[in-house]
């Protein structure tokens, strides 16, 4: 590894984590693909638990929007507004998953399309500036898939850390930050509009604050 791209990266270091990514370093090195697929696995794995976790959440959703239609039928307000304001909840943590999800099904793809050890060092500078963001989001609503998105991202560091040895690469950290803002905002849109796809209107007349919650975050 040149001392020029040490340099730069632990002047950019925030996390305590990295030092053992650059232990991992001195260590043998293996071969880049075969730890590039397992890292895959890995993500497409906590890809399916996300999953699994927006369809508990989506019916969650229809139960409770079946209770708000219920009570509002009813002239039952202030039990319409509690559901209300549990679906509110409800639909924030789908938007999280989701987004984080559609973030994470980004970086999977290109970790699959990278070919050369160039590409390597800044595909995987902005995958793991996703997976960390991803990582902390999930902290409040999924803290394993927390826990699991960091181990990748750990992983990920290394990997890159050894393509920049080999190569003499070095980050370019404004093109990578960049870029992983990029991936994070293109999934946060999809997200929102999938969501306000699926997310059905509560009746009308409802209280304001019940009637915006298909769009509130």
């Amino acid at each position: 590894m040149s001392e020029n791209f040490a340099k730069k990266w632990e002047s950019k270091r925030e996390e305590s984590s990295f030092v053992d990514t650059l232990r991992e370093v001195t260590r043998p090195q293996q071969p880049l693909k075969p730890r590039l697929d397992y890292v895959i696995k890995k993500l497409e794995l906590q890809i399916s638990h996300l999953e699994q976790a927006n369809d508990r959440f989506s019916q969650k959703d229809k139960a409770l929007f079946s209770k708000i239609v219920d009570a509002y039928a009813k002239h039952d307000t202030a039990h319409a507004n509690i559901y209300a304001n549990e679906l509110a909840e409800v639909r924030k943590m789908e938007r999280l998953v989701m987004n984080a999800r559609l973030a994470l099904d980004q970086v999977a793809l290109r970790i699959k399309t990278v070919t050369e050890v160039g590409d390597i060092v800044s595909t995987l500078g902005s995958c793991v500036g996703v997976l960390r963001s991803v990582s902390v989001g999930m902290g409040g609503v999924l803290p394993e898939a927390e826990n699991e998105l960091g181990e990748i991202g750990n992983m990920l560091s290394g990997i890159m850390f050894e393509a920049g040895s080999n190569s003499g690469m070095s980050l370019n950290f404004n093109s990578v930050n960049e870029d992983a803002s990029k991936i994070l905002a293109e999934a946060a849109v999809v997200a929102e509009q999938k969501v306000n796809a699926n997310f059905p209107d509560l009746p009308p007349g409802m209280p304001t604050g019940a009637q915006n919650n298909k769009t509130k975050t």
